[in-house]
């Protein structure tokens, strides 16, 4: 069913398709860990556990007292210098296998068994959520460095946005799908399970629901023949890191696809950072419940299904790079609402919460398809993992800012205001990439509408 070329696949129309919809499994499949755990449920609750350990106000993270409400931010910040360390390397090896289903369902069930540790974290023993959290943000972060080098395989050039798009749809209608059944949970706390119980079992939902979904791209995807790229001598290890070391030298001459990634660098750690501490936000700055944080994410889960199959067709319109920048002005808006938000007033959340879901989908969708136009061919992987070493869950930048600006004000407001900077800055340098010399420079096909 496949020809190949050059050892990268190209698909026939009815297997491409096949593919393709074997593909969007895996964001359905992971975004239910990422959206109970990463977005709602683990912030909050280890913020709690923390605190009854806390002495003076503080915990000892690495030997340094910090305060319990910027433990999250912390870790996710340590996840991201390891994800930036451990992640390169990967790619380069990701390049040279045909069997990057089996590395994708590898990283996802191991990265499961990580985050099923957040059963244990409780009693005041806050450094198991930590050991947790750090290694399922690790391997996600792995498994979609290969997950995003399958999409120039599954796709040609014209066809990537709505693939991309229609995979984070996907991610966000299953992960609000699982959502449901934890809001349910959490509401009616049945068989007299208490609160944290009841987040216990739908943090350890979410992990199992990341394990079993994730078996439909391992059997369905096929495995297709790495493209002949330069080899360099040695074992394995030595092959990943003196690749990696030809590709960073090989950098400069892909100019735009370097803009790019200092762009995203700068609104993706404001999207991942608003993500990460809106339920923190919403519980200790505004004093609303679980509950509460939990349908507004749900909401946010359905309204960026939508929110990221129409900014496909905008893409498919206007081009994506205009659409991103859109979208980044949209962001700004967000988080200047945000600092003005009056304390428990749900309608007000609940339109934010709209605005955001809006949004969030699309820019990230969109932002993935892009950047495969711009990096060359058979080497997919190698420049998604710089991609991803500042991709969802892993940032590092803007969530060490949200927790050292909590920290000196002791206020969350100025926090989630200071990621304005973060969209602004990203905006500013995505206006500075031509994208058709982008796509030339990488020696692929320039799309009718850019």
């Amino acid at each position: 069913m496949t020809e190949v070329d050059g050892g990268i696949a190209n698909l026939r129309p009815l297997a491409q398709a096949k593919e393709q919809k074997a593909w969007y499994w895996y964001d359905w499949a992971n975004s239910a860990f990422v959206t109970t755990v990463g977005t709602v449920m683990f912030a909050p609750y280890i913020i709690s556990v923390a605190e009854d350990a806390a002495v003076d106000d503080r915990v000892s993270l690495l030997g340094i007292a910090v305060a319990p409400g910027s433990l999250p931010s912390y870790l996710v910040t340590f996840a991201t210098v390891l994800s930036a360390i451990l992640l390169p390397p990967l790619g380069a090896f990701m390049d040279r296998t045909p069997k990057k289903r089996t590395w994708l369902a590898g990283f996802a069930w191991t990265g499961a068994a990580f985050g099923s540790l957040l059963w244990f974290c409780r009693d005041g023993n806050w450094q198991i959520g930590a050991v947790a959290i750090i290694g399922a943000n690790l391997c996600l972060a792995a498994s979609m460095v290969v997950n995003d080098s399958i999409l120039p395989i599954i796709s040609d050039e014209a066809d990537r946005d709505r693939v991309s798009s229609r995979g984070w749809a996907w991610g966000y209608l299953g992960g609000g799908l699982l959502l449901v059944v934890n809001l349910a949970l959490f509401t009616m706390l049945p068989f007299g399970l208490t609160e944290g119980e009841a987040t216990r079992i739908s943090m350890l939902s979410a992990c199992v629901w990341w394990a079993a979904f994730t078996f439909i791209p391992y059997l369905r995807l096929s495995d297709h023949p790495p493209a002949d790229v330069e080899q360099v001598e040695g074992n394995v290890v030595a092959r990943s890191f003196g690749q990696l070391g030809v590709t960073l030298r090989e950098m400069k001459n892909y100019p735009m696809a370097l803009t790019f990634l200092l762009a995203y660098l700068f609104f993706n750690d404001g999207i991942q950072t608003v993500i990460a501490s809106s339920s923190t936000y919403g519980s200790e700055e505004l004093g609303f419940g679980q509950s509460v944080l939990i349908a507004t994410i749900l909401l946010v889960q359905f309204v960026a299904f939508g929110g990221a199959l129409v900014f496909g067709r905008l893409a498919n319109r206007y081009g994506a790079k205009h659409t991103i920048l859109g979208g980044l002005v949209i962001w700004m808006l967000i988080v200047t609402a945000a600092l003005f938000l009056p304390e428990e007033s749900l309608v007000p959340f609940l339109l934010l919460g709209a605005a955001i879901g809006i949004v969030l989908g699309g820019t990230q969708a969109l932002a993935r398809s892009y950047f495969s136009l711009l990096i060359p061919k058979g080497k997919e992987a190698e420049y998604f993992s710089f991609y991803h070493a500042m991709d969802r869950g892993t940032s590092w930048f803007g969530t060490l800012v949200f927790g050292v600006v909590f920290q000196l004000t002791d206020s969350y407001r100025p926090a989630i205001f200071a990621l304005i900077a973060f969209f602004l800055i990203g905006g500013l340098l995505l206006l500075r990439v031509d994208t058709a010399r982008g796509i030339r420079d990488a020696g692929n096909d320039v799309p009718a509408v850019i």
